[in-house]
């Protein structure tokens, strides 16, 4: 079986989203036999601001964050009935979706090329490349951006 990953981090856009959405439902309709996995990936807090919360109550706003992150890539998939998989995970980007991505076995990552200027970007490169790099070149698994 085919997979396909789409994340969702604090850095995708609206539209970045909505492209990737529209990229999955295409390859879903084109390709026999493809699972589509949405993940949402939350930032993790400092212990120190973990500490200010009851236990499982940063839990239950990472649940939160992700449902209102994730609900207009549901709704289109929903419209499209578009079957997929839904997913939140905790951790920094980049790595969080690499690490994702080798444990479910997908094949493709869609994910949007936001327009990054700065040192940072000509450093590290955009969260695409930063996840392909962490993936590796002989890895299967390829990262698409839509």
């Amino acid at each position: 079986m085919k997979k396909v990953l789409v994340p969702v981090t604090v850095h995708t856009s609206p539209e970045q989203m909505r492209h990737a959405v529209e990229e999955a439902i295409a390859i879903f309709r084109k390709e026999d036999g493809v699972q589509i996995h949405l993940l949402s990936v939350q930032l993790p807090v400092s212990r120190h601001v973990a500490d200010c919360f009851a236990p499982g109550e940063m839990q239950a706003l990472h649940a939160q964050a992700a449902r209102e992150d994730l609900a207009p890539a549901r709704a289109a998939f929903a419209a499209a009935n578009v079957p997929f998989l839904s997913h939140t995970e905790t951790g920094r980007s980049a790595e969080t979706i690499a690490s994702f991505a080798r444990e479910v076995r997908c094949d493709r990552i869609l994910m949007g090329e936001a327009a990054q200027t700065g040192m940072a970007n000509k450093l590290f490169g955009n969260l695409a490349s930063q996840v392909q790099h962490l993936l590796g070149l002989a890895s299967e698994c390829r990262v698409i951006g839509c």
